[in-house]
């Protein structure tokens, strides 16, 4: 078989193209979280805080290139910073995205079928039933 045929096979599997299908949406996704972190969230939480930026919170570690106001400015100037504003959005967007892929798979999960018991064997006949099974027997044999 060759190799483009091969390819082609793999390709068209269910399971390739639904992978394909997630990552654009998840890239999509992706970019709604960040936008909303970055944009409806940290605003009125920078807000309540006194006024600060998140995405501007850094530590200048080039103390001789000289003191920065703005995290644009000090990466303008080549400066080393911990951007840990950054940081911060970042574990926000994460958390939203994980939270929102447990809500997804947790109302998959409830939507399926649970899987058949296993048969187990069947109970053990009660006297009651034991008789009547004696007395239909002694019949038979009758007839």
């Amino acid at each position: 078989m060759s190799m483009i045929k091969e390819f082609k096979e793999f390709a068209m599997k269910g399971n390739v193209v639904d992978l394909a299908v997630a990552v654009i949406i998840g890239g999509a996704f992706g970019k709604i979280v960040t936008s909303a972190v970055n944009d409806v969230i940290m605003p009125p939480i920078g807000k309540l805080m006194g006024g600060v930026n998140f995405s501007d919170l850094f530590i200048n570690l080039d103390a001789a290139k000289g003191p920065f106001t703005s995290l644009k400015a000090a990466k303008d100037a080549g400066a080393a910073v911990i951007a840990y504003g950054s940081f911060i959005n970042t574990v926000i967007d994460f958390t939203i995205v994980a939270f929102c892929i447990f809500v997804i798979i947790k109302l998959m999960n409830s939507m399926k079928k649970p899987a058949p018991a296993a048969s187990a064997a069947p109970p053990e006949p009660t006297k009651d039933q034991k008789l009547l099974m004696e007395i239909r027997d002694a019949l038979k044999a009758r007839a």
